[in-house]
C-alpha cells in the first residue's frame, strides 16, 4: 500500500471514488439474483453506515477544519459552511419533492425521485472524500497522510452496497428490467468519481478553501445521514438500527484515533 501513499491526493481520490463506485455497482447487481437480502440485514448496514459517516463527519471532516489556518476564526468557518453544507441538502431535497415532471423513463414519480435523490446525494458524498485527501496531503508524508480519505471512503463504500440495491429492487418491482435497473442505479454512484476527484483538487489548488469545503462536506454528511439512513434503518427493528450506528461510529472512531 506504500505506493498509494505516495500518490498525488487527486490520484488517490480517483482511486478511493473507483472503489465506492464499484460498492454501488455490485449493490444493484444483486438485482439479478431473484432473493431481496433480509431486511434486518439490511437494517444493521444502513445503522452501521450511518455510524460511519457520522464519526467520519466530525473526527475526519470538522476536526481538521477546525484545525486548519484561514483568514476568518475557525468557529465562523466551519460553522458556516457546515450550515451551507447541510441547506444544500435540505434545498436540493425540496427541490425533488416539488418537482412536477414527468418520469416515466425510470418509472413512478416516487421511484425517480429516489434515483434522483440518492444520485444527489452522493455528489457532496463524494467531494467530502476528495476533501479528506486533499486535507491528508498536508500532513506527514505516510500512511496517516491518506488514512482520513480512506477511512472515510471506507464508510461511504459500506453504505453504497444496500444504496446500489435500495435503488435497484424498486425500478424492478415498478417492471423494469433486470438490466436496465441494474444501470440506472450503478449509474447513481457513478457520480461520485467525478465529484471525488473535483473535491480533491480544488482544495488542494486552493489552500485557503480547504476548512470551507471540509466544514461543508461534514455539513452535507450529516443532512444525508438525517434525512435518508436514519429513518430507513429506523423504520425497521429498531434494535438492530440501534446497534449498527453505535457499532459503526465506534469503528470509525476507533480506526481514526488509533490509526491516525
Amino acid at each position: 500500500m506504500q505506493w498509494f501513499f505516495c500518490l498525488d491526493a487527486w490520484l488517490q481520490a480517483l482511486i478511493a471514488s473507483l472503489f465506492m463506485y464499484a460498492m454501488t455497482a455490485l449493490g444493484a447487481a444483486c438485482v439479478f439474483f431473484s432473493g431481496r437480502p433480509g431486511r434486518n440485514i439490511l437494517t444493521v448496514l444502513l445503522g452501521a453506515s450511518a455510524g460511519i459517516m457520522i464519526a467520519a463527519s466530525f473526527f475526519s471532516l470538522l476536526l481538521p477544519a477546525i484545525g486548519a489556518e484561514g483568514p476568518l476564526p475557525a468557529y465562523v468557518t466551519v460553522t458556516a459552511g457546515f450550515l451551507l453544507g447541510g441547506a444544500f441538502i435540505v434545498g436540493s431535497d425540496m427541490l425533488l419533492s416539488r418537482t412536477q415532471r414527468s418520469f416515466s423513463a425510470i418509472g413512478d414519480k416516487r421511484t425517480a425521485l429516489l434515483y434522483f435523490a440518492v444520485t444527489l446525494h452522493n455528489v457532496p458524498e463524494g467531494m467530502a472524500v476528495g476533501v479528506a485527501f486533499a486535507a491528508g496531503a498536508g500532513a506527514a508524508v505516510g500512511a496517516g497522510s491518506a488514512l482520513a480519505g480512506l477511512l472515510l471512503a471506507l464508510g461511504i463504500a459500506v453504505q453504497n452496497f444496500p444504496e446500489g440495491m435500495c435503488v435497484a429492487f424498486p425500478m424492478r418491482a415498478r417492471g423494469m428490467s433486470r438490466l436496465r435497473s441494474f444501470a440506472f442505479a450503478q449509474g447513481s454512484g457513478a457520480v461520485e468519481v467525478p465529484a471525488c476527484v473535483l473535491g480533491a483538487l480544488a482544495a488542494s489548488a486552493v489552500g485557503s478553501l480547504l476548512p470551507w469545503a471540509l466544514a461543508f462536506s461534514a455539513g452535507a454528511m450529516i443532512a444525508v445521514v438525517c434525512s435518508e439512513l436514519i429513518p430507513e434503518c429506523f423504520s425497521g427493528n429498531k434494535t438492530l438500527a440501534t446497534a449498527g450506528v453505535v457499532a459503526g461510529f465506534c469503528l470509525m472512531m476507533v480506526l481514526d484515533l488509533a490509526l491516525g
